[in-house]
């Protein structure tokens, strides 16, 4: 069968599209798990993002694909359904296969009579069942015994027992088919980037994560000797920078450091990797592990820091995985120890916090905000945004905190809950206000590493980040809220894509 799959054009604002255009890793796993003699193209359409119709129309002209997948978030799914859409008009005897986050833990949406037609969605961790599913539909046989599958017969819709999660041993999960992808332009600063997993799952439960509701709480490595096959394949299909993608890779540290010297080992250290890490286990371990990280060619840690006020760590479940602990006992926030462990060793912060929670105030969000500015070299600061079936949704929905629920604003970094003290816009605003200097700080750090790059891309860059903002802005002739509000409009046009 000729089977196409699709991954959303819509993109987070924290990773501009003119320095970082990412892989969907789940696309190219699929791909490498289905039977080999079927044909398989994966369009990540976030390369294609100002010509997303086009693009749709000419790869279901010259693919002819029996079988559509879309690879769907939350904050994507209504350019999702304007896709099957325009798929279902071009070739209405596709066959089209939903998976992902939010079909998985939003099924509902996808069944409702307001939905395109869609005949079957994955739920959860796709690779086995959506090979079972071609070989049911290639042999024509009843799709009642593929687990982690709902299907439509008719007007009715059959949801099947939910799939167990994949320890990762013995194989089972065959690596990634990067050949299938039939767009070009994945890059992270102008260097071809990849992504990579070495492990599934986390063991925590933070109140914000859809994790535990996809997999639940549990653990599960795959060996090193795949992890770094992996690797080559990436590096060989031109990768020079890798993002490692897994849920909480330091959930182990021993392991991850034992996965550094095997990079070193293995000769690939000279590629530039990208890692989402904890501040317990970089404060914990960082004396011995931060040096191993640096040697093995990691450049950026991404910083799961949350917030620095004990009260919203308490409401984001996410207290325990940002201890510092010394002799055993608790020694307070790991994050400035963690950031100390991290410049130490010449590699940079990407700092993840959560602002706008239902205690805070101006000035507990601002607090925040100052720290981020003296402590990130790349800011990522979200919004807490109430993803289906997430602790965070149903308590802002008891509180009556979620000021609306214009799904394609779900991104993280729009606004759509108010707190206790204060309205949406207004945290919004104070995240943008800050925010656009730290990014425009970090193009010092960039050049020293990438000059080239900056110096063909320094003016693109610019106006980015300050989009929204006119000379009037920088000269103090018009209120920062006048460019905000021009921005929040730049932001809304941006997310229709066909």
């Amino acid at each position: 069968m000729n089977i196409l799959l699709l991954a959303m054009p819509d993109s987070f604002e924290h990773m501009p599209h003119i320095s970082v255009r990412m892989p969907n890793g789940a696309l190219a796993s699929l791909a490498g798990n289905v039977d080999p003699h079927h044909a398989v193209a994966i369009a990540d359409l976030i390369l294609a993002r100002h010509r997303v119709r086009e693009t749709v129309e000419q790869l279901v002209r010259e693919h002819a694909p029996d079988v559509v997948g879309l690879s769907i978030m939350t904050f994507q799914r209504s350019t999702a359904m304007r896709i099957i859409t325009l798929i279902k008009h071009l070739k209405p005897e596709a066959r089209i296969v939903v998976g992902g986050y939010d079909p998985s833990l939003a099924t509902e949406a996808y069944t409702s009579a307001e939905a395109p037609p869609i005949d079957f969605i994955v739920r959860g961790e796709g690779e086995i069942t959506f090979r079972e599913l071609l070989r049911a539909l290639e042999a024509d046989t009843g799709l009642d015994r593929i687990a982690g599958l709902s299907w439509r017969e008719g007007n009715t819709l059959h949801h099947n027992p939910a799939r167990p999660v994949s320890r990762l041993e013995g194989g089972e999960i065959r690596l990634p088919d990067r050949s299938a992808r039939v767009l070009r332009g994945y890059t992270m600063l102008g260097r071809q980037v990849d992504v990579i997993e070495t492990s599934r799952g986390c063991t925590y439960d933070c109140s914000f994560c859809s994790i535990v509701n996809m997999r639940g709480r549990n653990f599960h490595p795959y060996d090193f000797d795949r992890v770094i096959a992996d690797i080559r394949d990436a590096h060989a299909h031109g990768a020079r920078s890798l993002f490692i993608i897994d849920d909480n890779v330091m959930l182990n540290v021993e392991r991850f450091a034992a996965l550094c010297r095997a990079i070193i080992d293995a000769g690939l250290n000279h590629i530039d990797y990208s890692v989402q890490a904890m501040t317990s286990s970089i404060a914990n371990h960082g004396a011995t592990l931060a040096p191993l990280m640096r040697k093995a060619g990691f450049r950026y840690v991404f910083l799961g820091i949350e917030n620095i006020i004990d009260e919203d760590l308490e409401f984001l479940r996410a207290r325990s995985k940002n201890q510092h602990r010394v002799g055993g006992k608790s020694a307070g926030n790991a994050t400035q120890k963690a950031i100390e462990y991290i410049h130490a060793n010449h590699m940079l912060v990407v700092g993840g916090l959560i602002v706008g929670n239902p205690g805070d105030t101006v000035q507990s969000v601002q607090t925040n905000l100052r720290y981020a500015w003296h402590a990130f070299d790349w800011p990522y600061i979200q919004h807490p945004t109430p993803y289906p079936g997430t602790p965070m949704a149903a308590d802002f929905r008891a509180r009556g905190l979620i000021i609306h629920e214009r799904l394609d604003e779900y991104d993280g970094t729009t606004a759509v809950v108010k707190t206790e003290h204060m309205a949406a816009e207004d945290v919004e605003f104070l995240r943008w206000q800050i925010e656009r200097w730290i990014k425009a700080k970090h193009i010092w750090a960039t050049f020293r590493h990438d000059p080239w790059f900056i110096i063909t891309h320094a003016i693109q860059l610019g106006l980015y980040i300050f989009r929204g903002c006119t000379w009037r802005t920088f000269l103090g002739l018009e209120p920062e809220q006048a460019a905000f509000r021009r921005y929040r409009a730049i932001r809304r046009q941006e997310r229709h894509y066909l």
